[in-house]
């Protein structure tokens, strides 16, 4: 078959089932600003097995030139035709592949965070995280409207949700996907594949949800799909406990960090996040090198971000989070128009109700005391979306 033609018909191929995806996505996403619902297990089985599918069948013809692959403005929803994502140079001079084979040796005595807990998971064994090596675990990928206004847009935010984590916070919200492992294995290939249907769907970024155990995942399918004409912000959406050598190999790879700082007394990090103890002073010196190297995050002439550091502190009952201290260091530490979300969604989970000071929701007095302090201590660039939540 003439090659031309074959490359027309998977293209074809591609994107009636992009079509099919974004009709899903759109049906639970007529409000701007709810949250799509987790879909079964069932469903995210057959999306990630039809991706990773499509994205062999585009293997067999052959890698596309950047010209072949470089999408119109519409293909790129309103990020922007003259944006560059900061890793297609790297992919572009092979220092992007370079580095992912980097991470993945570290696998072999994994020490991807700071529990640097030493296991072959490129032998099959599974260390604290309980991540495989080979493969990794998705739970779901889509348009997500919940996330920050700037991340979202119109589009919504290109999330995919990986399971396991290293942290493992005892009032996870989330403790289905980052305990239990709910999800399904994915190769590179299929990794790639949902990084590039979300771009076509309309998404703004690739954001990848608990990424520090898959970091060398995400650095080769990243490279896949570069390859396949990806040009979206990549989306760094992280615990923030990380190690700060990972995050300097990181560098112009992400485009927009997107970190939790957490706690900020290392003794309620180990209680809570089983034993790190470590958490507040690592996560100190993660954020500083993550603003050294995307700066302040401001959005595009559309609102839409496109590079810089976003920070979210989650207010916790009985000040068990160390609020007001997180953000006078914050205001010291980092320009005064960093992006800080105070978020005041917590609700015990998991088990929360085993620690009497976790087991109810905040007040609006609690909210309201580290909005001010914020103000007081000169902060700028504030999402405090969280009045209603109290309401």
């Amino acid at each position: 078959m003439d090659d031309l033609l074959l490359r027309n018909l998977t293209r074809r191929n591609f994107l009636e089932n992009t079509a099919r995806l974004c009709f899903l996505v759109g049906l639970s996403s007529i409000f701007p600003g709810c949250v799509k619902p987790e879909p079964s297990i069932e469903e995210t089985r057959t999306e990630i097995e039809e991706t990773t599918t499509q994205i062999e069948v585009n293997d067999e013809i052959g890698e596309k030139t950047e010209a072949e692959t470089k999408p119109e403005a519409e293909d790129v929803g309103e990020t922007g035709v003259d944006f560059e994502p900061a890793y297609l140079k790297l992919h572009r001079s092979g220092e992007l592949k370079k580095r992912a084979e980097e991470l993945w040796s570290v696998m072999e005595n994994c020490q991807l965070c700071p529990r640097r807990c030493g296991a072959n998971r490129l032998g099959g064994t599974t260390g604290f995280c309980r991540a495989p090596g080979d493969e990794l675990v998705v739970s779901s990928f889509h348009a997500h409207f919940g996330e920050e206004r700037p991340l979202v847009g119109r589009g919504g935010s290109g999330t995919i949700f990986f399971t396991h984590c290293n942290l493992r916070c005892v009032f996870c919200q989330n403790y289905t996907i980052s305990h239990l492992g709910r999800g399904s294995k994915v190769n590179i290939d299929g990794l790639a594949g949902m990084m590039l249907r979300l771009q076509e769907s309309g998404c703004h970024n690739i954001n990848v949800v608990t990424p520090t155990h898959y970091s060398a995942h995400i650095l080769k399918a990243l490279d896949v799909a570069a390859g396949y004409g990806l040009r979206l912000p990549i989306v760094y959406n992280t615990s923030g406990w990380e190690r700060l050598d990972i995050v300097e190999l990181l560098d112009g790879i992400v485009d927009i960090y997107l970190p939790d700082f957490k706690f900020w007394d290392s003794d309620q990090s180990a209680k809570f996040s089983a034993g790190a103890e470590s958490y507040p002073e690592m996560t100190k010196a993660a954020i500083l090198e993550m603003n050294r190297q995307v700066g302040v995050a401001k959005p595009a002439q559309n609102g839409v971000m496109q590079r810089g550091l976003m920070i979210r502190h989650l207010v916790m009952p009985n000040d068990t989070s160390g609020s007001e201290s997180v953000i006078a260091w914050i205001a010291e530490n980092l320009p005064k128009d960093t992006y800080v979300n105070i978020m005041a969604q917590y609700t015990p989970a998991h088990k929360a109700y085993d620690y009497p000071e976790l087991s109810r929701r905040i007040t609006g007095e609690e909210y309201q005391k580290v909005v001010q302090k914020a103000t007081d201590v000169g902060l700028t660039n504030l999402d405090v979306r969280g009045y209603w939540w109290l309401q």
